[in-house]
């Protein structure tokens, strides 16, 4: 399929061909129903989530406040890649719009990075909670909620823009397939006629100063909560301290690990298959999404006791 002309898009293309898994295009057969059900499971157990929390008198706390966040961000971004993944693998609808391609690969830049900023602020939160335990309640009220949501959208709004930016200020001369799932920064790029290397450079550093710089300070704030716990002297308060976090924590692995992996199938690419970094980058849109709320409802004794009370009432 040749790419559409458009006199008046200065790029001379106004749509782009999405195709998956170039090498291993059996991937979509079994790989559909699996997805499908992820997707499901994120959208009905994030919206029980933010239910409950919603509804419930007792959660009306910083914590549960900033839960809703991170399941608000794991709506949007399933809602963002796995449809149009899906709409491909079911119904071959592979064409997507110039536009819609670059409102796209804005979205997922952006909303993973707030994510991943959300992971640094629950981290601060678990940190008071265990190590200045008197202090809490005046340090992490709902005006620092509201603070650090606003930093949140800000610091990863204007950071990330650019990157949609200089990919559709780029010359498209007449190749239009992107071999990929969804509408990647580079995957779109190499696609245009002009030099990329500016692409690539803010692309790399503003990876690593979002995404690299919160995973260091997540991990140093959990040294530190660690650090406290071991000093702790009471019966039991060590297995309560870490019980109060343990839940974040798994969050954050299930977050980080998808992205560790699939920076080192970027770096090893020529020992595995370039279709591997197009599936995590795609599961790594859904796989989180689908088990953090789980996470939480079965880890947190507060939540299960809201949505059995919802239950109740709904009965």
């Amino acid at each position: 399929m040749t790419a559409h002309q458009n006199d008046t898009d200065p790029s001379g293309i106004s749509d782009f061909l999405l195709n998956c898994f170039v090498t291993s295009p059996g991937w979509q057969l079994w790989l559909s129903l699996p997805l499908s059900l992820l997707f499901l499971l994120a959208m009905g157990a994030n919206a029980v989530l933010l239910i409950t929390i919603r509804l419930e008198a007792s959660l009306h706390e910083p914590m549960y406040y900033l839960l809703s966040l991170l399941s608000l961000l794991d709506i949007v971004l399933c809602l963002t890649v796995i449809p149009k993944v899906l709409a491909m693998f079911w119904f071959d609808l592979r064409l997507i719009s110039f536009s819609a391609c670059f409102l796209q690969m804005y979205i997922m830049n952006s909303f993973l990075a707030m994510e991943s900023c959300t992971f640094i602020v629950m981290a601060f939160d678990r940190y008071i909670a265990i190590c200045h335990p008197l202090r809490y309640p005046s340090i992490i009220t709902d005006q620092f909620v509201i603070k650090a949501v606003i930093f949140i959208v800000a610091r990863n709004v204007f950071l990330c823009m650019p990157i949609p930016i200089l990919s559709a200020r780029l010359y498209y001369c007449g190749r239009n397939v992107i071999e990929n799932c969804i509408c990647a920064n580079m995957s779109v790029s190499r696609l245009s006629c002009d030099d990329v290397t500016l692409n690539r450079l803010y692309q790399f550093a503003a990876g690593w100063t979002l995404l690299g710089s919160d995973l260091i300070l997540i991990f140093l704030s959990y040294i530190l909560i660690l650090r406290a716990v071991l000093k702790l002297k009471a019966e039991g308060a060590v297995a309560k301290a870490l019980s109060t976090c343990s839940s974040h924590f798994i969050l954050i692995l299930f977050f980080s690990t998808i992205l560790l992996v699939f920076v080192l199938t970027h770096v090893a690419k020529r020992k595995v298959s370039p279709d591997v970094p197009v599936l995590l980058n795609v599961l790594h849109h859904v796989i989180p999404a689908a088990l953090n709320p789980i996470v939480y409802g079965l880890r947190t004794q507060e939540i299960k006791q809201g949505i059995q009370g919802l239950l109740k009432k709904g009965w």
